[in-house]
């Protein structure tokens, strides 16, 4: 079987797959992916429809279903894989397919690198830790948290005991930063400048683990650290951020020290919208002099 055939089979057989998943569901964007399958045969060695493109929370799969809209409702207020049906003992086909789908998101997301386009579009100033790459990121999570002492001591340069500083950090998602830092950066420095704090430099941390703050807290004397980065991608999202907050971080301190926003991605808090939350915590930790557990909000 050649190059040609095979593409014909598979082809052939996402577009069966498509038809039958899609006889219950009156879906216009299922029905839209379904016909699409059904191109021409001039059209087979162009790349298949993004089966990730649908979303879940709108796809019915059940067949004739007793409450088709209470089914919707529910969907509507959950990312679980609920209404997705069966054949015999096993998944429907197009399940089965999400499922790896997003499942080769989430590994995309820990093993990709954030684009140094970006990082210089928003103006970060780039720093990495010990780890020489995500093989050693993954299995040296000591390693994440450390810098050179060339980085060390070039931050004290660079960064002189700022108010509020401001750290990107690829973290276990690169994806989640590019989905979401271009939004929050800006409504998080508007926020703070409408309590008359400035930001400046802003550090962008390769190899990034959540404790790498503290050293950066200790490298600048910053009076509060803001930690924006990417979270452990599950097969709901791939692009979900964190913000870790801390006042006066230093090495070794307590987690219950730090305050953390999580799930800042479009299907949660939206970028904007967290960039002014944060932007109030901080304010708050400034006038307190406190973060985590002992800030009383």
């Amino acid at each position: 079987m050649n190059d040609q055939d095979l593409k014909s089979l598979v082809a052939t057989i996402v577009k069966q797959m498509m038809n039958e998943d899609t006889v219950a569901n009156v879906n216009p964007a299922a029905e839209t992916a379904a016909a699409q399958q059904s191109a021409s045969s001039e059209e087979q060695d162009a790349c298949l429809p993004d089966i990730t493109e649908l979303d879940l929370k709108k796809e019915l799969l059940v067949p004739n279903p007793y409450d088709r809209e209470g089914y919707l409702k529910m969907k509507e207020r959950t990312p679980a894989r609920i209404g997705v049906w069966r054949a015999g003992p096993r998944y429907k086909t197009m399940t089965s397919l999400r499922f790896r789908a997003d499942h080769a998101a989430a590994q995309d997301a820990v093993f990709s690198y954030v684009s140094e386009d970006l990082v210089k579009k928003l103006n970060l100033v780039p720093i990495e830790t010990l780890c020489k790459d995500k093989d050693e990121y993954l299995t040296r999570p000591d390693l994440g948290r450390q810098f050179s002492d060339e980085t060390v001591n070039f931050m004290k340069v660079r960064v002189r005991s700022p108010k509020v500083q401001i750290v990107v950090g690829d973290g276990l998602s690169s994806a989640a930063i590019e989905a979401n830092a271009a939004d929050i950066i800006p409504a998080l420095k508007q926020g703070l400048k409408m309590y008359g704090i400035e930001v400046g430099d802003i550090l962008f941390v390769k190899h990034c683990r959540v404790p790498s703050m503290d050293v950066i807290g200790e490298a600048t004397d910053a009076d509060v650290v803001c930690l924006l980065v990417g979270e452990r991608p599950g097969l709901v999202t791939a692009e979900s951020m964190s913000a870790y907050i801390a006042y006066k971080p230093t090495v070794d301190m307590p987690e219950a020290r730090r305050t953390v926003v999580s799930n800042i991605h479009k299907g949660g808090t939206p970028a904007v919208e967290a960039g002014a939350h944060i932007s109030e915590l901080i304010k708050s930790m400034l006038d307190k002099k406190t973060s985590g557990i002992d800030l009383k909000l």
